[in-house]
């Protein structure tokens, strides 16, 4: 089974690091229409970056998965032909309406923000054509398994890394009610980050400026062979808004996990071609995270918010012994160094934050003394200076194994050159042979391994003469140089580009009534929907937004987050339903509670229409 580390990339360099450091695959933001209004980038870059990848047969997806508006469509089309055209691999989609333009032979993958948690809905898309479905991240292992099982011929992929969100992914609709910024449209507010009250059915605060919302960052590293034995062939690290140091560190991380599981099982193998050496030791704890959960692929736990704060923690590293007036004494647990940032939680439940000016032994002279900070307190570093600046130079190196063999013909000599994946080159040199006065064969050998900056690396050299034959080394190094030119030429000539041919389907929808939650948006995604026996199909929330609609739908449950599910607990709240949050401007969003389903529901009680919502 072939399996694929999945990068994230905001830009060209991103997804040039990703792949230096180990990721089958990259998915990076197209110039218009992507989920992240914030990442897009130019045809230029895109198609430098798919040169690049294409040389280690590792793919570069790009996200078109925003819902459009009918006046889009056009240029969207026109924009999918031009990926293609410059060697896109695959096209990462929500809106149906795309499946009905006219499209060039180019693979689609079902984005997470389709909302695909079914066997049934997964089965409809492949059926459908969609060559690999993106799972929603609240699932189980036995869901996967059981989506496995129900769709074996198709590639499933899940995010194992990163941010997430509270809400179904395609399923969140509070940052378009509240600030007109749609989440389907790429332009999400963040509004699972900001803190709220908890208040009860008559007013009681349950909880008071709480970041109740904030789910922690996923991190599946130690899940890995669990989700490949449950039928995952596509491993995902969320961060299309992530620093080139972020996709460093994790896609290292990562790498260097699956390649261990690799060793051991030899019935899964990597998804494309060459060698990292990493010049640094990746450790998760040194990038960006809100902490750390697995959410709910073992089922549900306690431990996948963070009440205090939606910020990077970081690293735990120490203890506050003793404070002074210009330094602090700490029990440090790891070694610290001017520039750090250090940060923590104060005893109002209020991160803080300060930055390291000096150090002298176990003493941190802060650029300025923090407030609210006591002995015994845990302090974390969420910017590891040291670390950071190994992250501004070159950190990994890949490189593709590449056998080599020189051989003596009837008008000189061959080199040819066969690499890890079987590309086979040879280029000739004509020469008159002449008998070498000494030895030759090891220097030969240390010529041709002189393969610099090229992305290969010699793995075997051999030397095929009858004679000790002497060839220059300023005629060894050009033909050396010209076999590596035409081993290049061929791997891009030879790239398996895979080419998928949309087609008209008619098997059914898994329902036959889709309400504002299918996220129909444009006349296209109506008739797919409609061509598929879908009756009743209602318009997007952007388009027409209901009263009184669910603006979020979790998996996270604020009521078995305090210790009150009557189902897990077996405990009822001491406070008087509906639950209401309440946000800094006074704005109120009652809680439902689905046990049945297991399931928590964000509304609101008023839905002003003073909002232009088809003009965002």
């Amino acid at each position: 089974m072939t399996i694929e580390l999945l990068a994230p990339a905001k830009n060209l360099a991103c997804g040039i690091e990703a792949i230096n450091h180990g990721a089958d695959a990259v998915y990076i933001g197209a110039p218009r229409f992507g989920a992240r209004a914030a990442a897009g980038n130019s045809l230029e870059d895109i198609a430098e970056l798919v040169r690049y990848a294409h040389l280690f047969r590792a793919r570069i997806y790009v996200t078109v998965n925003t819902i459009l508006k009918d006046e889009e469509l056009k240029d969207t089309e026109a924009m999918i032909w031009d990926l293609y055209r410059i060697g896109v691999d695959a096209l990462i989609v929500q809106d149906m309406g795309i499946t009905r333009l006219d499209l060039p032979p180019i693979p689609l993958h079902a984005s997470t923000q389709m909302d695909n948690r079914t066997a049934e809905k997964v089965s409809f898309l492949a059926e459908a054509g969609f060559r690999q479905v993106v799972l929603a991240r609240e699932l189980t292992l036995e869901e996967i398994r059981k989506i496995h099982r129900a769709c074996p011929g198709t590639l499933l992929e899940v995010f194992v890394h990163g941010a997430l969100c509270v809400s179904y992914s395609g399923q969140c609709y509070v940052s378009q009610a509240c600030f007109g910024r749609s989440a389907n449209r790429g332009e999400c507010a963040q509004f699972c980050r900001l803190a709220f009250d908890l208040e009860d059915a008559d007013g009681k605060v349950i909880a008071h400026d709480k970041h109740l919302l904030s789910l922690k960052d996923m991190n599946q590293s130690e899940n890995l062979e669990e989700l490949l034995d449950a039928g995952v062939s596509s491993l995902k690290i969320e961060g299309r808004l992530k620093d080139v140091s972020y996709v460093k560190n994790v896609t290292a991380y990562y790498r260097q996990r699956l390649d261990n599981i690799f060793k051991r099982r030899k019935e899964y193998v990597r998804a494309s071609s060459g060698n990292v050496r990493v010049e640094f030791r990746p450790q998760l704890d040194k990038s960006f995270s809100r902490g750390f959960t697995d959410y709910f692929l073992h089922g549900r736990n306690p431990g996948i918010f963070n009440l205090n704060t939606p910020k990077s923690l970081g690293e735990e590293v120490g203890t506050v012994k003793e404070v002074r007036a210009t330094c602090l004494t700490v029990a440090g647990v790891k070694p610290f160094a001017n520039g750090d940032g250090l940060c923590y939680v104060d005893d109002q439940g209020k991160l803080q934050g300060f930055r390291v000016n000096r150090v002298e032994d176990n003493k941190l002279f802060p650029q300025e003394m923090p407030r609210r900070i006591r002995p015994k307190t845990v302090l974390y570093r969420n910017f590891d200076q040291a670390f950071e600046r190994a992250m501004q130079k070159k950190s990994a190196e890949r490189k593709i194994a590449v056998d080599m063999r020189l051989e003596e013909n009837n008008f000189g000599f061959t080199l040819t050159l066969t690499d890890e994946d079987g590309v086979r080159v040879s280029v000739v040199l004509g020469r008159e042979k002449e008998i070498a006065r000494t030895s030759q064969a090891e220097n030969l050998k240390a010529q041709l391994r002189k393969l610099g900056n090229t992305p290969f690396v010699a793995e075997e050299i051999s030397i095929g003469f009858t004679e000790d034959w002497f060839i220059p080394s300023s005629e060894l190094s050009d033909l050396r140089r010209r076999g590596v030119e035409r081993l290049l030429s061929a791997r891009r000539i030879t790239y398996p580009q895979e080419r998928r041919r949309w087609t008209e389907t008619v098997h059914p929808f898994p329902a036959k009534v889709l309400d504002y939650r299918g996220n129909v948006m444009n006349r296209e995604a109506e008739a797919f929907y409609r061509s598929h026996g879908v009756e009743r199909i209602a318009p997007a929330f952007e388009k027409d937004p209901p009263r009184d609609a669910v603006l979020m739908e979790c998996k996270h449950c604020v009521r078995y987050s305090m210790g009150w599910c009557p189902v897990h607990h077996q405990k009822r709240a001491p406070f008087r339903e509906p639950f209401y949050l309440v946000s800094a401007d006074g704005r109120r969003f009652r809680l439902e509670f689905d046990c049945k389903a297991c399931r928590m529901k964000v509304l609101s009680s008023v839905v002003k229409k003073t909002i232009d919502y088809a003009e965002e």
